[in-house]
């Protein structure tokens, strides 16, 4: 079982120490004793708050920068012992920054993805060709193959350089902040697509992101970084159930909700009312007197009570023996300001 499990691992990290060499005496070193493992089908989040050290590492395990100790294997191969050639071969990387190379096709750009295999004069073969149509079938691209680049959104650019780590057909596949730049949906459409291509090529995926919210819904793996703390792994929810997310993302500003895996703001609290009723209408309802300083309990409290009419999407302000009803939120905020002003 142990061998079958180790046959399965595209990256390992031994006894990994990354930092920086200051000068040939002088070492900072930010993290020692990294012992990491990606396995086939695989796709892992990197989070951790700025300065933990996420781009360092990233860089180190792809052989951009030298560790100060340990060594990284991608399928038991070495990355510092390889040439350049050799280490395309075994992982791709996607980068944060935005493409401007508008004079190139999609077709064009995703084919530098198969350099690593082609000769110097870099001529594609009809199984190169194959791959890059296959790249661009998986990203949804394919029809768009003779568009510039600069035709296309945000979204489909970072679509283009997944479909070109793809054509270079390496075990390991890494992304650097990949929804950096894109919109809410687009976001999300490009967690589904990392997650379904782990799935079915079987590559191992490792992105870095700041998508907490994302990562906990998409990732198979989180490895969770903080400043001189070894790094935590585990599925996303078992870091949550086991307080690690909440302990790494502490802050006087906000709290984590275990509950809907979400950060929520810490307001200052200036009065106390109760609110009857829950599900949907009732979790919205206390966010948004959460948000107006209200510190929202289910026990009676005082003379004011919020009560929930759920069949008619309807909320009702009880106040010393008078109702108040409001047909929304907005409304309801408003005649609470004015309501508990006057009183």
């Amino acid at each position: 079982m142990k061998e079958e499990r180790e046959h399965q691992n595209i990256l390992v990290t031994k006894d990994l120490a990354i930092g920086y060499k200051q000068s040939k005496k002088d070492t900072l070193c930010l993290l020692s004793d990294i012992n990491l493992t990606i396995r086939k089908g695989e796709m892992v989040c990197l989070l951790g708050p700025n300065g933990a050290g996420k781009s360092t590492l990233m860089r180190t395990i792809a052989g951009i920068q030298s560790p100060l100790d340990g060594c990284t294997l991608v399928e038991g191969i070495p990355i510092r012992d390889r040439n350049f050639k050799e280490i395309a071969q075994l992982l791709s990387i996607v980068l944060t920054e935005r493409i401007n190379v508008g004079n190139l096709t999609v077709y064009h750009i995703v084919s530098l993805g198969r350099h690593p295999y082609t000769s110097w004069m870099g001529k594609l073969s009809d199984a190169d060709n194959e791959k890059i149509k296959w790249a661009l079938e998986q990203v949804g691209l394919l029809h768009y193959a003779n568009h510039y680049i600069n035709q296309l959104s945000d979204g489909e650019r970072q679509r283009v350089m997944i479909a070109k780590a793809l054509a270079q057909d390496t075990p390991l596949i890494m992304l650097d902040e990949p929804t950096a730049h894109l919109d809410l949906p687009n976001r999300v459409e490009i967690m589904r697509l990392l997650h379904r291509l782990a799935r079915e090529t079987n590559k191992a995926i490792l992105m870095s992101t700041h998508e907490l919210d994302l990562a906990l819904q998409a990732a198979d793996l989180i490895w969770l970084m903080a400043r001189n703390q070894p790094v935590k792994v585990g599925a996303p929810e078992d870091l949550v159930l086991n307080g690690s997310i909440e302990d790494t993302f502490q802050n006087k500003s906000f709290n984590f909700d275990r509950k809907t895996g979400n950060f929520i703001m810490n307001y200052q609290k200036k009065q106390t009312i109760q609110l009857l009723g829950n599900d949907v209408m009732g979790f919205w309802t206390q966010r948004a007197l959460s948000r107006e300083g209200y510190q929202v309990t289910c026990e009676q409290v005082g003379d004011c009570c919020v009560k929930l009419m759920e069949e008619t999407m309807k909320w009702e302000i009880h106040q010393n023996g008078s109702v108040t009803c409001c047909n929304s939120i907005q409304e309801l905020i408003a005649c609470l300001k004015e309501t508990l002003h006057t009183n």
